[in-house]
């Protein structure tokens, strides 16, 4: 390009390029870039014209060359596909007319921060410093798709898309992506889907109180992401669902009073999400089903003050999870089923209200539960356990109760097993069951033993003692002793004398052969109970 076919704009950047000069086209600080349409040819500069400068304008000697250029309009395609720039480009405050082509480009640091562009191509592009994007305007997509940058990426405030195109695809790409520092994109507005999957990001994603809107689809879609910093996205307000399926996190996952509405579908679905430290949801509100099945993270998982809503679905779906710690405390009663079979924590934390009418607690494990709690709040939950009766489930909640010493709930909680294995059996079965739950409570109420054994005996005694036996072999018969009478005939094995050397007649006769009969019942009860005792022991 000759120098006698520019402007008197372009010649101001054709000149101080060389010396790495900034250019201001700006008439006063508060200039709007909104406005840029309506700029003149004072501060106008044809795409061709950077093109030129940035890849053949003769450097000065001494001197390190930069575009910089405040206040601007681009007027024209910006092309530099496949080229290769080792000078800074800053062009802030900037209006576009057309969306920069930077696809495969080798590049070094670009700003266009507080511009406005209608896209922005830089598909396989390397940035050797960083690329800056705050409070930019895009109408369009950013599509960064498998680029690279050696610095941070700033998004920071900025707007994608147009709220006419929410739902309709994607307005920022980073598939692939590779980023060696930080992405930073606090205050984020984005009127469609942003795309992370199969990104890798050395540093922290910084999303927090940004906006994303892709109502009926996916807002932020993040699967098998690499992230070797935290994932900040604290007060994230989200129309559409966030996928964090498959992603690897190295350190903390926020979600602290972030909104996420997908009614229709996943609020989050962080299926075999593995988390370095801990996942706070905190204070989230979620409107469809939050998903964390085969979810990993070395240290807690916390919905503390959550409110997770997907009537007539899956609100919360954490099966084949493993935490040290599960925390719902002061959170909203779930509206919605839960999934929690074959998962793992140390401890759980949650009030029995928390948790809906239907839950799923198979193969779940875990050491402790809080806040402490009576065995009968806590077995309300098991009955509410959609597969019916789980023999797991009240095996670990005894367990728990025994680690911190309450053996009386943990009998408590056994004896409620087999009450309710009971409700399962053919009638013969549950016969048996009831003699045992009454005599023993199933080894669980060893004093109730006692108990059915004192009556018995007070009973015996009694009425031997108003109507004496008579004596098989006058002379010969030990004296009548009512109490030891009465024993010998409830005890089975010990023979004390009393019950061949007497017999009763009439009804006392029918009242002997009963405490005979509920002797051996109660002895039989008794020792099924002391070998179930025995056996868990």
């Amino acid at each position: 390009m000759e120098i006698t076919e520019l402007t008197a704009a372009e010649r101001r950047v054709w000149d101080a390029f060389p010396r790495g000069e900034a250019v201001d086209f700006r008439s006063s600080p508060d200039d709007d870039p909104a406005e840029g349409a309506s700029w003149g040819p004072e501060r106008t500069v044809r795409g061709e014209v950077l093109r030129a400068i940035v890849l053949g304008c003769p450097r000065a000697e001494g001197e390190v060359a930069m575009l910089a250029i405040e206040g601007a309009r681009i007027s024209g395609p910006w092309n530099l596909r496949h080229g290769s720039v080792d000078s800074p480009l800053l062009l802030t405050g900037c209006f576009f007319d057309s969306a920069p082509d930077l696809y495969a480009a080798q590049l070094v640091q670009v700003d266009l921060a507080r511009s406005f562009l209608p896209g922005l191509m830089a598909i396989g592009a390397e940035f050797g410093g960083g690329l800056g994007l705050a409070e930019c305007h895009v109408s369009g997509m950013v599509a960064l798709g498998s680029a690279r940058v050696s610095r941070v990426l700033s998004l920071e405030r900025a707007q994608l898309g147009t709220e006419d195109g929410e739902g309709q695809g994607s307005v920022l790409a980073l598939n692939h992506c590779v980023i060696d520092d930080d992405i930073l994109a606090s205050g984020l507005v984005a009127h469609g889907e942003v795309r992370l999957d199969g990104a890798t990001v050395s540093g922290l994603i910084d999303l927090e109180a940004a906006v994303v809107r892709a109502v009926g689809g996916t807002a932020l879609r993040c699967e098998s992401l690499s992230l070797g910093g935290d994932f900040l996205a604290a007060r994230l307000v989200a129309r559409g669902g966030i996928r964090l399926e498959a992603a690897r996190i190295d350190g903390s996952v926020n979600l602290e009073d972030a909104q996420v509405k997908n009614a229709r579908g996943d609020a989050l679905d962080a299926a075999h999400l593995a988390v370095g430290t801990v996942l706070n949801a905190g204070g989230l509100t979620a409107e469809g089903r939050v998903r964390l099945t085969g979810a990993k993270a070395t240290g807690w998982i916390s919905f503390i003050e959550a409110r997770l809503r997907n009537p007539g679905g899956v609100a919360l779906g954490i099966s084949n999870c493993e935490a040290a710690l599960l925390t719902l405390r002061d959170a909203d009663p779930i509206v919605g089923d839960v999934k929690m079979h074959y998962s793992t924590f140390k401890v759980i934390e949650a009030h029995p209200r928390v948790w809906p009418d239907r839950i799923r607690l198979e193969g779940l494990n875990y050491e402790a539960l809080a806040p402490r709690l009576s065995a009968a709040q806590r077995l309300a939950l098991l009955r509410r356990d959609a597969d019916g009766f789980v023999p797991h489930a009240y095996e670990q909640l005894a367990a728990s109760y025994r680690r911190v010493g309450d053996d009386a709930a943990a009998r408590t909680v056994q004896l409620a097993k087999h009450r309710r294995h009971r409700a399962t059996l053919p009638a013969h079965a549950r016969l048996w069951g009831y003699a045992q739950d009454v005599t023993v409570g199933y080894g669980f109420r060893p004093i109730r033993a006692a108990g059915w054994l004192f009556s018995l005996l007070l009973i015996g005694t009694l009425a031997f003692a108003l109507h004496c036996p008579t004596p098989l072999k006058a002379g010969e018969a030990p004296d009548f002793k009512p109490f030891i009478y009465t024993l010998d005939l409830l005890l089975p094995i010990i023979d004390f004398g009393q019950q061949n050397s007497y017999s009763a007649h009439g009804w006392y006769q029918w009242l002997g052969y009963a405490l005979i009969i509920t002797g051996w019942l109660l002895a039989t009860t008794i020792a099924a109970g002391i070998t179930r005792t025995l056996s868990r022991s």
